[in-house]
């Protein structure tokens, strides 16, 4: 037994070495893991835990989560000082991707929804929806311009009572007005390649039937669309 232990001990020296080489600086935390690892190309990687204290009125906050090739990726989690969860948030290639919850210190206040765009793909094909007929659309493919859009449902919250006062559509930062709400949640986005007839060809194999039928009848008629970027970082 004192051999076996003596291994382990060994194998786990050999590991925490291997990964110590790997950091150009780190730290350990309460367990003894090896979080705030910068490697030798001084990007960020693993595990990180930031705590940034009160300063000339802004409240201070710690936030942990994951590290890849200096970019956010997966769930980050907040905290204020205090220990309380502030922001639940997921990041794709460094930006805010799928769902980000907020809080204050009664409850959740506002539950937004994010795409991040491949930087090395910013085109993707959307559904533009006719503004006369919410049941009808074409399919677009576009250049996205910011690094992350607002795509999905937002809904906002009164945090004493839990209900839902305000809830928003968004399809790649175009904030939907002329559709049915219930619509809109069906709605999705497929990154594409940058050969935008090789795109409208893929997408058109998914339509339904009715709507290549109606499509074809309506071929000449154009539809002028914004991009909807805003800049978001």
């Amino acid at each position: 037994m004192k051999c076996g232990a003596r291994y382990l001990i060994f194998i786990s020296i050999l590991f925490a070495q291997k990964s110590f080489a790997q950091c150009k600086t780190y730290q350990l935390d309460a367990k003894h893991d090896t979080i705030n690892c910068t490697d030798l190309q001084n990007l960020k990687q693993g595990n990180w835990v930031t705590r940034v204290l009160n300063n000339h009125g802004e409240p201070g906050y710690q936030e942990e989560g994951l590290y890849k090739d200096g970019r956010k990726e997966g769930a980050w989690t907040t905290y204020n000082l205090m220990g309380d969860v502030i922001a639940e948030e997921n990041y794709k290639w460094g930006n805010k991707n799928g769902t980000c919850r907020y809080y204050n210190l009664i409850g959740l206040v506002r539950e937004e929804s994010w795409k991040a765009i491949d930087p090395l793909n910013p085109y993707d094909t959307v559904r533009v929806y006719h503004l006369d007929n919410p049941d009808k659309y074409d399919l677009k493919v576009m250049k996205v311009e910011s690094s992350t859009v607002k795509h999905g449902t937002w809904t906002y919250y009164d945090p004493e009572r839990g209900a839902i006062t305000k809830t928003e559509e968004y399809v790649i930062n175009q904030l939907i007005t002329n559709k049915k709400p219930n619509s809109v949640l069906n709605d999705s986005l497929s990154t594409t390649s940058k050969n935008s007839a090789d795109s409208l060809s893929q997408a058109n194999k998914n339509k339904p039937a009715e709507v290549l039928q109606y499509e074809k009848k309506n071929s000449k008629k154009k539809i002028k669309v914004r991009d909807g970027a805003t800049g978001v970082d």
